[in-house]
């Protein structure tokens, strides 16, 4: 599986690292002009901002549009990151079709078909989120509440049974998180292969998952480890050089530094560090979903004989309903 996603990567890195650097890009970008706009606003009031003593300090209500400005932005932002999250999670399993077939694959044909799943994706990932969050909220409403209780009543013996069964319930409810994880980790790939809409999704990596939980749990779990070592890696060479003696060094700055120093300092490390995560996230945010969508074709191929679909199709034009599930009555 791992040498696979590292294979498909290799031979398909120009449309999935290309889906990827154009829309994480352009959420960095977001994210970066919501920080220069605020430095701009405050550069030069910067001085009168950090003394406490200032009789220059700026009024309160004067802050107020850039703080609104600076939360539309980063807000924008975070949703421009989701959505590119959501289309890469898409466009992984689209390249997936047509590796597994040897076909090549355009940046324009992944953008397409990736970008008319991207609202089924999102709502795959909002329902199993909701799915694995909601018992934890109602455990922790239900231990805030005990513990409200026992303090109106006085009861100063109660909070530590409490503390322990909440601390239990915790532990418990991990691994049924995990389990549930895993159960439906192979839905984002079905609503693309398959053309399925969110809750049938979910049904149908459930009966895929059945009997192979194990499996799927320790490759996408090798998968993520893999993302994550990897993707700091590609980090450090970036943190070496801002680490570097004379560039943006705060050791450099004087002991009563301008406002423009700071700013172009502290700017520097964030633009840096802007850079070497959105490098770091082409590989992080395609991996994984390369490695889950080899997971779905191995289950079709071992459960439902795939292969000859396959063979049929290679033959055949790209239709997304050939790998459709088998018939009802199979």
């Amino acid at each position: 599986m791992l040498g696979g996603a590292f294979t498909t990567l290799g031979r398909y890195w120009k449309p999935l690292i290309g889906v990827a650097l154009t829309l994480f890009g352009a959420a960095t970008l977001v994210m970066i002009l919501a920080l220069v706009v605020a430095a701009s606003a405050v550069a030069t009031q910067w001085d009168a901002l950090t003394s406490a003593h200032s009789p220059d300090a700026p009024d309160a209500a004067v802050l107020v549009p850039l703080g609104v400005a600076f939360g539309v932005l980063m807000l924008l932002g975070m949703i421009v990151f989701l959505l590119a999250t959501a289309v890469v999670q898409a466009a992984a399993p689209v390249v997936l079709q047509e590796a597994v077939l040897g076909r090549p694959v355009t940046f324009g044909q992944v953008w397409r078909r990736a970008w008319s799943r991207v609202w089924s994706i999102i709502g795959t990932v909002f329902l199993t989120w909701l799915i694995l969050i909601v018992p934890m909220i109602l455990l922790t409403a239900a231990f805030v509440g005990l513990i409200v209780y026992t303090a109106t009543l006085g009861d100063q013996d109660g909070f530590v049974p409490l503390i322990v069964a909440g601390l239990l319930g915790g532990l418990l409810l991990g691994p049924v998180a995990t389990w549930l994880y895993v159960r439906f980790s192979l839905a984002p790939t079905v609503v693309v292969f398959e053309q399925q809409r969110p809750m049938a999704a979910l049904r149908r990596s459930t009966v895929l998952v059945r009997g192979n939980w194990w499996r799927v749990f320790g490759i996408g779990l090798l998968a993520y480890v893999m993302a994550g070592v990897i993707g700091y890696m590609i980090q450090m060479p970036f943190q070496m050089i801002g680490m570097l003696p004379g560039l943006f060094d705060p050791a450099d700055l004087g002991a009563e530094p301008s406002g423009g120093e700071v700013l172009a300092v502290f700017g520097g490390l964030m633009l840096m560090s802007f850079v070497s995560q959105l490098i770091s996230q082409l590989f992080t945010s395609v991996f994984p979903p390369l490695v889950v969508g080899l997971l779905y074709v191995d289950l079709r191929m071992r459960t439902e004989n795939l292969g000859p679909v396959l063979a049929q199709a290679a033959g055949a034009a790209p239709l997304p309903e050939q790998y459709g599930p088998p018939p009802s009555h199979a």
